[in-house]
C-alpha cells in the first residue's frame, strides 16, 4: 500500500516551492525560540502553555485547520492534528516535542538563549533551534508545501514533556486510536554533520538511579576521629570507580552488549566533535559506533557532597550520586537496572550502608526497516542530498517509540531530523540549526508525503 516512484525533476520542483516560503519558516522558528518552554519541575508553566498554543496556531496557518490541544492527565497538553486519508491512501503520523531544556546566558552562551540570532555561518542560534522546534516547523512546512492537496492522511503528535518526566506513554496506551497509522515519522533525530543524509535505525535505552552511602551518625572532626572511621564520600568514590575497568569498558557484570554493524563513526571526527582535549584517550573497546550506539555506558551525572567553597575539616557522614546508564537497544531496562544496583551494593567497602532510590528507565528501540515506506524515504533523501544514505544508531532515548510500536505493530518508522552533532550543541550552550539542513528536511518530508500517496502500480 505504501510505495511510489521519484525522479530528479520532482526534487527540483519541490525545492523551488519550499524556497519560496522559507523566509516565513525561519521567521516562525524564531518566534518559537523566543518562548522559554522549559517543562522541568519548578519552572513556570505559562511559557510551556504559550508554546503549546503557538504550535497549534502554526499548524493551522500552514494547512492543518483541525490542530488542537488535548489534555494529558498530570502533564502539559498534547498538540494533536488529524487530516483523514483519501480513500485507499496511507496515514502518516508525525512526532516532535515543543518543550526544551533550561538555558541561561551564564551557561556559556555567546548571546541570549531566548533571542534567536542568525550568524554568518548560516545557522540560527537559540535554545530549541534544533531540539526540537526545528522538528515542529519542518512538519508544518511539509504540509504547506503540498498546497492543501495532501495525498495521504496526516496525524501530528507534538508533546510538551519529552525532556522531563512525561505522561504521553500512558496516554497513548489508553488512547491507541489516536495513534493508528501506516508510518511514523519521528523528527527529533539528526546526523553527525549537516548535509549528510542519515536515517537512524536504533536508539539506546536510558536508566538512572541514586545511590546514597552512609557511614556515620553525624559529621565529626577529621583530626579527632579521622583514621579508623570511614568517610562516606570516600566510600562512594571507591564504588563509582568500579563501574569501569582499566580500559574504560563498563564493568557491571551481565549487562547486555552488542556489536554495531551499520555505518561507522570515524574516531578522528568523534574526537573533534566531542571536544576531547589533546592527549586524552577515548575509553572502552570496539568501534566508536559500537561504543556510542550498541554497548552500554555509565556516567555519574551528579554528586551530593560538600562543595569545595564550603569544605570543613570533617568526616562526611553521607554522600549520594545520580548514575545514568545508556543501554543496548532491545535490552530489558528493569533487568539492567537491577544489575547496576546489585553491583553497587556488592562493591560497597567497609560495610557502609547503601540505599538505592529513584531507579527507573526506558527501553531502547530497534527500528523496523526494509518496508516500502522506509525504502522510499531512503530514495527521497538520496535525491535531495545527492549522496548515499547512511544508517546509524543514536545514543539518546525516546521512550515513546516502543509504545507506538506496540500500539501499531505493523507500522513503519522513519527517524530523521535537522540536528547535527558537529554544531547543533543540543542541551548545551549556543544551540543552533543549520538553515540549509532545515530546508533539506522540509523538502524531504514533503516529497515523501507526495510519493506515499501514489497507488501501487
Amino acid at each position: 500500500m505504501i510505495q511510489g516512484k521519484l525522479d530528479p525533476d520532482d526534487v527540483g520542483a519541490m525545492e523551488w516551492n519550499v524556497r519560496s516560503f522559507m523566509p516565513d519558516v525561519i521567521g516562525d522558528l524564531k518566534e518559537l525560540i523566543k518562548i522559554p518552554s522549559v517543562a522541568f519541575p519548578g519552572y513556570p508553566g505559562e511559557p510551556v502553555l504559550r508554546m503549546a498554543a503557538a504550535t497549534v496556531e502554526l499548524l493551522r496557518r500552514y494547512g492543518l485547520s483541525a490542530a488542537r490541544l488535548l489534555d494529558i492527565p498530570g502533564g502539559y497538553p498534547l498538540v494533536y492534528a488529524n487530516l483523514p486519508a483519501p480513500p485507499g491512501a496511507p496515514t502518516v503520523l508525525f512526532y516532535a516535542h515543543y518543550d526544551v531544556v533550561p538555558a541561561q546566558r551564564e551557561d556559556g552562551w555567546d548571546t541570549e538563549p531566548w533571542t534567536p540570532v542568525i550568524r554568518e555561518d548560516g545557522r540560527l542560534y537559540g535554545r530549541g533551534a534544533a531540539d526540537n522546534k526545528s522538528g515542529i516547523v519542518t512538519i508544518a512546512a511539509a504540509i504547506r508545501a503540498l498546497s492543501g492537496t495532501c495525498p495521504v492522511g496526516i496525524k501530528v503528535v507534538i508533546e510538551g514533556e519529552e525532556e522531563t518526566v512525561g505522561h504521553l506513554e500512558s496516554f497513548a496506551s489508553t488512547h491507541p486510536e489516536l495513534f493508528v497509522c501506516n508510518m511514523f515519522i519521528i523528527t527529533d533525530m539528526g546526523k553527525v554533520m549537516a548535509g549528510e543524509p542519515v536515517l537512524n535505525t536504533t536508539l539506546r535505552g536510558e536508566a538512572s538511579l541514586i545511590v546514597t552511602v552512609r557511614s556515620l551518625a553525624r559529621a565529626i572532626h577529621s583530626g579527632v576521629f579521622g583514621g579508623p572511621a570511614p568517610d562516606a564520600l570516600i566510600a562512594l568514590i571507591r564504588m563509582l570507580a568500579t563501574l569501569h575497568d582499566e580500559r574504560g569498558d563498563v564493568a557491571v557484570a551481565g549487562l547486555s552488549s552488542t556489536l554495531w554493524s551499520g555505518a561507522e563513526y570515524p574516531e578522528g571526527l568523534y574526537r573533534h566533535l566531542s571536544g576531547l582535549l589533546d592527549g586524552v584517550d577515548t575509553i572502552g573497546t570496539g568501534t566508536i559506533g559500537s561504543r556510542l550506539w550498541s554497548k552500554p555506558s555509565v556516567t555519574a551525572i551528579g554528586i551530593d557532597a560538600p562543595a569545595v567553597r564550603d569544605a570543613k575539616n570533617i568526616l562526611i557522614p553521607q554522600a549520594s550520586a545520580k548514575i545514568s546508564m545508556r543501554m543496548t537497544p532491545g535490552a530489558d531496562p528493569d533487568h539492567e537496572i537491577r544489575l547496576l544496583a546489585d553491583h553497587l551494593q556488592a562493591v560497597a567497602p567497609w560495610n557502609v550502608k547503601v540505599e538505592i532510590s529513584d531507579a527507573g528507565g526506558s527501553a531502547g528501540f530497534i527500528c523496523p526497516t526494509g518496508g516500502h515506506g522506509y525504502e522510499l524515504a531512503k530514495k527521497v533523501m538520496e535525491l535531495v542530498y545527492q549522496r548515499p544514505v547512511s544508517e546509524t544508531g543514536a545514543g539518546g532515548s525516546i521512550p515513546l517509540m516502543n509504545v507506538l510500536h506496540e500500539i501499531v505493530p505493523d507500522a513503519e518508522f522513519v527517524l530523521w531530523g535537522c540536528e547535527d552533532h558537529e554544531h547543533s550543541q543540543i542541551h548545551g550552550a549556543n544551540e543552533s540549526v543549520n538553515l540549509g539542513e532545515l530546508e533539506r528536511m522540509i523538502i524531504s518530508q514533503a516529497l515523501l508525503l507526495q510519493k506515499l500517496g501514489i497507488p501501487p502500480a
